[in-house]
């Protein structure tokens, strides 16, 4: 019988696998390899690495040459960081359900050391291109004598410098915890490090400048996301073959699946990013857009691998372990088929790579800066919009497409689920399904629409937005009960690997749930967000920023869910505190609410900063006078909810009642009511006693 170590695939089942690691490196040296020569080629094409014309100051060819083969090895050694986390995290089985949650696993220890190694690559890469980014940016030759000095007093005040230091910083942290840490825990929280080092680079791209800011910004980051996960997860497949042994099968098949949503959002990302520094057809035929050509090949090759994978190759490993032929048969050949095709993906990925660092320094044929661009134009990434209308509340629009993204997957996934339990003839209430999508909808029309178009540049509107988002949507989003459904339509894994069912059940069951999910933290919470994003720099940089923008609305939304979850969430969490209690926190919280609308109301300094009479809305002739009103509407829009959430718990409290009530009459039926019984020979009793006393 063959076993995946005749066939090329695995080591040895015992001793050292250190066999597999001059291979291992082998191909990660070819990737990137063939990611620099790919840089290489695609930047002398473009001229992205040609000295500045009209004597401008340069820092040589050095470092002009340097930069982009140095974003390879950044690239690649970042990927390669998030894959083998994400593998040792949520792929890696173990070979017991015990081993599975066990500190020290054989296979994801071999991940946690490929991780540790490729996150350290990707911190000295990223320190070095800071360096030579900002030799590039103030066009200081590595030698000058001042280099040194200027280099420390810019390094935070200059946006790509900053997002650089950060994503080095971040690298650095999870090298230094994936060197000591094994648990399961420990790589899901380092993914996510992992990915926020990423993606805060989507800020010094085209994106920081591009002329549709938001549109650029939101693409860049799903494409750098996308990307990095997809080719980190296969390279981390092929590189950790041997440790794998025959759980190969297993975690290919997992990440076949992942490498799935990659493609998608990975096409759709790059389609958005492309139309915005595309102006025509025509520019296709510029040497910007030959290099998205390559591109485009790129990924329809990967895209066929990807199916033949699915639809041929995984099967095959498995026969790899079912075949009773020899070391020569067909399911042997089969089996090295997939490093090979493997092999080759990668290498197509490190080309793509290579032409992705030419592209981020080549000038596209649309310009990323708009000329003489307006106060709000360079504050908010959009024009003033004109004085509102009523008909705005209904024909004003501006597409956030990751917003829209959101939404509408959030809505197909429930709907999905519903499918799938009505399929096996399982009910699900009507109204939940109502809910949640009401939820979403109006989720939709606040960031879509007219409220998030006014809530960029006017205080009373922008707060108008707020009480949507974090106390009128979250409500309906927690009557849909979406854990419940997950719970319900999420099938569980039984080879030992990490899944969504797997994740909810054991955030339902943290201790971390259990402090968040205490009416007390969330009621506290829900309001000293207000006070604090408010009175300090978070509201201006929120107002200014697309990143401060998107992070205020989802913390809107989260804290928003989480405290109407508290107080009429019917999903399963912590024990839930009696309705007595919990309209007491509820009502504190409303006194709360009612102080942050007249402290607006009576405040006599304008919050945001300079950001309102920078600039200068013509139909708001007094910021302070409008934020006054902001304060009003808050004290206004936030009663409602109240109200709804006061009746919401009045009715479960009801509805408690009564099944109670039934409870107890069917138990009396059955045992004829003893209970009453019992309470009246215990009346009888004392009586008795204490006529005999009184005798």
């Amino acid at each position: 019988m063959p076993t995946l170590e005749r066939d090329g695939l695995i080591g040895p089942r015992t001793g050292s696998d250190s066999s597999g690691r001059p291979a291992a490196a082998l191909v990660v040296a070819g990737v990137v390899a063939v990611g620099l020569v790919a840089s290489v080629v695609a930047a002398g094409y473009t001229g992205a690495a040609d000295a500045l014309p009209g004597g401008l100051s340069d820092a040589g060819p050095v470092v002009r040459w340097s930069l982009p083969l140095v974003r390879v090895v950044h690239d690649v050694a970042a990927s390669l960081t998030i894959g083998s986390l994400l593998l040792a995290a949520t792929m890696v089985p173990g070979r017991t359900r015990a081993e599975s949650a066990a500190l020290v696993e054989p296979r994801r220890s071999a991940a946690f050391r490929v991780a540790t190694a490729a996150a350290f690559v990707w911190a000295v890469a990223g320190a070095v291109g800071v360096v030579f980014a900002f030799a590039d940016a103030a066009g200081m030759p590595l030698s000058d004598p001042l280099f040194g000095s200027n280099l420390m007093g810019s390094v935070w005040s200059i946006e790509t410098l900053r997002v650089g230091v950060i994503s080095t910083v971040a690298a650095f942290v999870v090298a230094s915890v994936a060197a000591v840490a094994r648990s399961r825990g420990a790589a899901l929280a380092l993914t996510v490090v992992s990915a926020f080092g990423l993606l805060v680079l989507g800020l010094a791209g085209h994106a920081g400048g591009s002329a549709d800011h938001e549109t650029a910004v939101n693409a860049i980051a799903a494409h750098l996301l996308s990307a990095a996960v997809w080719v980190g997860g296969l390279l981390a497949l092929v590189v950790l073959r041997r440790p794998l042994r025959e759980a190969l099968g297993v975690v290919a098949r997992r990440y076949s699946t992942v490498a799935l949503w990659c493609f998608v959002t990975l096409g759709i990302s790059g389609v958005m990013s492309a139309t915005t520094r595309l102006g025509s057809w025509s520019d296709l035929l510029t040497p910007y857009g030959v290099l998205i050509l390559v591109k485009v090949a790129a990924f329809v090759v990967l895209g066929a691998a990807g199916v033949r994978h699915r639809r041929v190759t995984l099967d095959r490993i498995d026969a790899v372990d079912t075949s009773e032929s020899g070391p020569g048969s067909a399911a042997g050949v089969r089996g090295r088929l997939f490093v090979r095709l493997a092999v080759v993906e990668t290498l197509v990925m490190a080309l793509a790579f290579g032409v992705a660092t030419a592209l981020a320094r080549s000038e596209p044929p649309v310009p990323e800066t708009v000329s003489d661009p307006s106060a709000a134009l360079s504050l908010t990434g959009y024009p003033a919009p004109p004085a509102p209308t009523a008909m705005d509340w209904l024909t004003a629009w501006r597409i956030e497409w990751l917003f829209l993204a959101t939404g509408l997957l959030a809505i197909g996934l429930y709907v999905a689920g519903v499918a799938r339990l009505r399929r096996r003839g399982d009910a699900w209430p009507v109204l939940r399904l109502l809910s949640w999508v009401t939820g979403w909808l109006l989720f939709l029309y606040a960031t879509n629409g007219v409220l998030g178009i006014y809530g960029r540049v006017a205080f009373s509107w922008h707060m108008t937005l707020h009480m949507i988002e974090a106390m009128v949507v979250p409500i309906f989003l927690v009557l849909g009960a979406p854990v419940t459904l997950a719970l319900r339509t999420v099938k569980p894994r039984s080879d030992g690997t990490l899944g969504p069912r797997e994740m909810l059940l054991a955030l339902v069951h943290s201790r971390f749930l259990a402090v968040v999910g205490n009416p007390i933290f969330a009621a506290a919470f829900f309001f000293m967000s207000l006070v604090v994003f408010y009175w300090t720099g978070l509201f201006q940089l929120a107002l200014q920023t697309h990143t401060g923008h998107l992070l205020m609305t989802a913390h809107f939304v989260l804290t928003g869910y989480l405290f109407a979850w508290v107080l009429v969430g019917v999903d399963p969490g912590p024990k839930r505190w009696s309705p007595a209690l919990r309209l007491v926190v509820l009502f504190a919280t409303i006194s709360f609410h009612a102080f942050f609308g007249v402290a607006m109301i009576s405040g006599t300094t304008l919050l945001g900063g300079d950001f309102f009479p920078t600039i200068a809305i013509p139909w708001v002739p007094d910021p302070l006078a409008d934020q006054r009103y902001g304060g009003g509407v808050a004290w206004a829009i936030g009663e409602l909810p109240s109200l709804v959430l006061a009746l919401t718990v009045a009715l479960q409290w009801f509805r408690t009642d009564s099944a109670e009530s039934v409870r107890q009459d069917r138990r009396a039926d059955r045992d004829g009511d003893a209970e009453l019984t019992a309470y009246n020979e215990r009346l009888a009793a004392l009586a008795k006693r204490d006529h005999g006393s009184s005798r």
